[in-house]
């Protein structure tokens, strides 16, 4: 009798599921210059083995990512979740109640499916006036407390108030500033692999 010894089969890479708007789609730039693909490249280089799926679609609102996440989840049922959402509700004005819904929603469709879930904030431009800028703020401040969730205050911390970082609209980041959104990311990501 001849004994073959096989050499076990390399784990599948886990999914980290991105699911984001313009600031995460790598709006106006090389997708390869985004965040999301510098993740993927520090994931590799940090010898994490996971595959990332970059969900975002420019002008995707709160109800939008609400709407794809359970055919996402279902696709690539992923370890970790980044939901990074709501700057299109807080530019269009819409309900900061139904945005509080649906991203407690998403966390918790990401949950019950066995993700950690990572949620990351975005601030609205001054001339939005302080006191809907403040509410829209505490949102993702308030479901990150209620839902005991890890997350990333601003995205854009130390790049929007930076030209050289920026597009010209003022809102998203140019390729000079994404290294430094997924340095903001990075700290809170980590603990979640």
């Amino acid at each position: 009798m001849c004994l073959v010894w096989l050499a076990p089969l390399p784990a599948a890479a886990r999914t980290l599921l991105v699911l984001g708007d313009s600031l995460s789609a790598a709006y106006g730039m090389d997708v390869q210059s985004g965040w999301v693909a510098l993740l993927q490249k520090r994931l590799a280089r940090e010898k994490f083995d996971y595959q990332v799926v970059n969900s975002s679609i420019s002008g995707d609102t709160t109800a939008n990512g609400l709407a794809r996440l359970p055919r996402m989840l279902d696709e690539h049922k992923p370890a970790v979740v980044i939901i990074e959402l709501g700057g299109n509700d807080g530019l269009r004005g819409l309900s900061l109640t139904q945005m509080k819904h649906n991203i407690t929603a998403m966390v918790a469709e990401a949950r019950a499916r066995g993700a950690r879930v990572l949620l990351v904030g975005v601030r609205l431009p001054p001339n939005y006036g302080n006191t809907y800028s403040g509410k829209f703020r505490r949102v993702y401040q308030d479901v990150a407390t209620e839902l005991q969730v890890a997350l990333v205050p601003f995205i854009l911390e130390g790049i929007a108030t930076h030209r050289a970082l920026m597009q010209p609209d003022g809102i998203h980041a140019n390729a000079k500033g994404q290294p430094r959104m997924l340095e903001n990311v990075w700290p809170h990501l980590r603990p979640l692999l």
